[in-house]
């Protein structure tokens, strides 16, 4: 699985990088046993240039799997935590999306009604 992250507004720094990838590791094995094509876009940054108080770091994630889109976006004051945040509402999104495909997997067969 391919992740690319950018920064918009701020330098994209080691730490950063690091972060993101950690906190990846659980998309990554939750997609990876069923597409190991699949892309995940992060993107980190300010919103503005000219606030300094108030959620103006932002994060966006967009999760390409299996033709489908799994997309977050989140502002707060620290940027850790809108990533933190994002990547729970991806993942949220990604175990729903497998619980429904389960669930249709074990309908009963429609000359069994």
């Amino acid at each position: 699985m391919e992740i690319k992250i950018k920064a918009t507004a701020i330098e994209l720094t080691d730490a950063i990088r690091q972060y993101v990838d950690e906190r990846m590791e659980s998309i990554v094995k939750l997609v990876d046993e069923y597409d190991s094509a699949a892309m995940v876009e992060v993107e980190v940054g300010k919103s503005t240039q000219h606030h300094n108080k108030g959620p103006y770091m932002r994060a966006e994630i967009n999760l390409s799997f299996l033709g489908n889109l799994f997309r977050a976006v989140e502002e707060r004051e620290d940027l850790y935590e809108a990533i933190d945040v994002c990547k729970d509402e991806v993942r949220r999104q990604l175990v729903e999306h497998k619980d429904r495909a389960k669930d249709e997997q074990r309908a009963p067969r429609p000359d069994k009604e």
